[in-house]
């Protein structure tokens, strides 16, 4: 009775220990997505902004604005090609390497300039903006170096794959309207065969003849005694033996 209360109590145990741990993994992926959906939509929202800000607003305000957007935009498109390309391209996972390094740069730069939306001396802010636009501009073309390249050798793989698959194909269709008559020829040979083989009259096969028994050969006589009686040489003068004599 023990043993059965012991083993009851592990089981529960070993249920709600279970229950707990994939509560844990349930409540972590509902936050992990909770924190995804977040930070998408405050990127959108950013994004928006910066795109009325550089459309709305002239002078140094529309030209920071207009820096982020072009930043981010080429930015976030690089970093989801390599993404997308490294999953079935183990290649592209150096250039990840290098894109974490330039993202570096690239956050650096947006932060610096969304600090400058902020500043009040905007004399100070445009003497700065040829610096900066340089800076933008070689994070925007290495980025968009790494994403075309790697866009560049997917297509080129696409391309590879279909000119094999469509060789592969134009074999298979020649073999399949090879009109050759060998194997024609072989199936009516074949043919022709097993009618000749059903329409031919059965007999039924004649025995061969037997051998006939050789001659038997004549009894050997026994050999004679080796001391053969002499016959009783019967002379005239003498009378027949009476039969009882015989006897």
């Amino acid at each position: 009775m023990e043993a059965a209360l012991i083993i009851f109590a592990l089981m529960l145990l070993m249920v709600v220990g279970l229950g707990a741990y994939l509560t844990v993994k349930a409540v972590g992926a509902a936050k992990r997505g909770v924190e995804r959906t977040v930070v998408q939509a405050r990127r959108t929202v950013e994004d928006t902004t910066l795109r009325a800000k550089s459309f709305g607003q002239v002078g140094v305000a529309g030209a920071l604005a207009q820096l982020r957007l072009d930043l981010r935009t080429s930015m976030r498109a690089t970093q989801q090609a390599l993404a997308d390309g490294a999953r079935t391209d183990a290649s592209l996972r150096e250039s990840l390497a290098l894109f974490e390094r330039l993202s570096a740069h690239g956050h650096e730069l947006d932060g610096e300039l969304k600090r400058l939306e902020q500043e009040p001396d905007k004399q100070r802010t445009a003497q700065l903006l040829p610096d900066l636009r340089e800076r933008a501009r070689q994070i925007i073309e290495a980025a968009d170096s790494l994403r075309w390249a790697a866009r560049d050798r997917a297509r080129r793989f696409a391309e590879d794959e279909l000119s094999l698959l469509s060789e592969q194909i134009e074999m298979e269709s020649g073999a399949l309207r090879d009109w050759s008559r060998e194997p024609v020829d072989d199936l009516a040979a074949a043919a022709a065969e097993w009618d000749a083989a059903q329409t031919a009259p059965t007999s039924t096969p004649t025995p061969a003849p037997e051998p006939a028994p050789a001659p038997k050969a004549a009894p050997t006589p026994p050999p004679a005694a080796l001391n053969p009686p002499t016959p009783t040489m019967q002379y005239p003068w003498q009378k027949a033996p009476r039969p009882e004599s015989a006897g």
